[in-house]
């Protein structure tokens, strides 16, 4: 493994991603437009072989990353049955998602 290897971990839509510069990923909607910039909370910084978990020093670490779209996730089949009564009900859902590009750890 490479001791120049800088990653972090961060809080997006009530879950932790590991993003790295140039990483894409998918978290829940969030309210910013297509080609806005927003900045992730990280919850742990890895800088090669020096790994930092203290709050204090993560609250100066700044994850910015780019708004690349707005989409929607996969179609989620929701069936409700009730054996002998007749009772069947049907309900779809499909999660709203930003997709990120990320541009800087500092």
């Amino acid at each position: 493994m490479s001791s120049n290897v800088v990653y972090a971990i961060v809080k997006a839509g009530g879950r932790q991603e590991k993003v790295a510069v140039g990483d894409v990923v998918v978290v829940d909607r969030l309210a910013a437009g297509t080609g806005s910039t927003v900045q992730l909370p990280a919850l742990l910084l890895v800088d090669g072989e020096k790994v930092t978990t203290d709050a204090a020093a993560l609250a100066a670490v700044t994850v910015t990353a780019e708004v690349v779209r707005d989409e929607k996730g996969p179609k989620i089949d929701i069936l409700k049955y009730k054996n002998k009564t007749g009772y069947r009900k049907r309900q779809g859902h499909r999660q709203k998602l930003t997709r990120l590009k990320v541009t800087g750890i500092q």
